[in-house]
């Protein structure tokens, strides 16, 4: 059974920083990426980062390029999102997906974790 895990959202000022975990099972890992997106009240699903967990390509969407980076341990089936000088219009709920491999979006998710809840105050 796939299970993707994600953890590490919280309430933080503006400024400041949060590193998200997705812990990653039931499948293997190497033979696909791990891609995060958001969705916030009322906006469309957001994709934000992905990594090959193979090769290590990766991508990120330009609302996030500069101040959000992603990384994998295949060792522990984990991956990391980074992320920096938060935005109050970066609340939203986190979710990592399984994906056949990285590219730009649009994704076509089958899997996907139940989401951490990441908030950014003015």
């Amino acid at each position: 059974e796939v299970q993707l895990v994600e953890s590490g959202g919280d309430l933080v000022q503006a400024g400041g920083s949060l590193r998200l975990s997705c812990v990653a099972s039931g499948f293997t890992f190497d033979d696909y990426a791990i891609g995060w997106f958001r969705q916030a009240p009322g906006k469309e699903r957001e994709g934000l980062s992905c990594i090959g967990s193979a090769d290590g390509s990766t991508y990120y969407a330009d609302s996030v390029k500069g101040r959000f980076t992603i990384s994998s341990d295949n060792a522990k089936n984990t991956v990391y999102l980074q992320m920096n000088s938060l935005k109050p219009e970066d609340t939203a709920v986190y979710y990592c997906a399984v994906l056949v491999r990285c590219t730009v979006v649009p994704w076509g998710i089958d899997y996907r974790g139940q989401g951490t809840q990441v908030t950014v105050s003015s």
